[in-house]
């Protein structure tokens, strides 16, 4: 378990993640966290948008299907 201090930042509170964490999690200044309920009543912070990784599932189903449409355009 890692603990991490609430800190004042500005006019909020927020949360300084060490560089160890920050490599685990693949991430860099500027991007983006989602905090999301577990299913244990407490909290998973992780840089994995659920709904862009469902669209991304279905854009590529809609490629594989239409492979060769697809190619016919890019040739245009």
């Amino acid at each position: 378990m890692i603990a991490l201090k609430i800190r004042k930042v500005g006019n909020s509170l927020g949360i300084v993640l060490p560089k160890k964490i920050l490599q685990r999690l693949n991430i860099v200044e500027g991007e983006t966290l989602y905090l999301t309920e577990s299913f244990d009543n407490g909290y998973r912070v992780t840089p994995y948008n659920e709904s862009f990784s469902k669209q991304i599932a279905i854009a590529e189903e809609i490629m594989r299907e239409d492979r060769d449409l697809l190619k016919e355009l890019a040739k245009r």
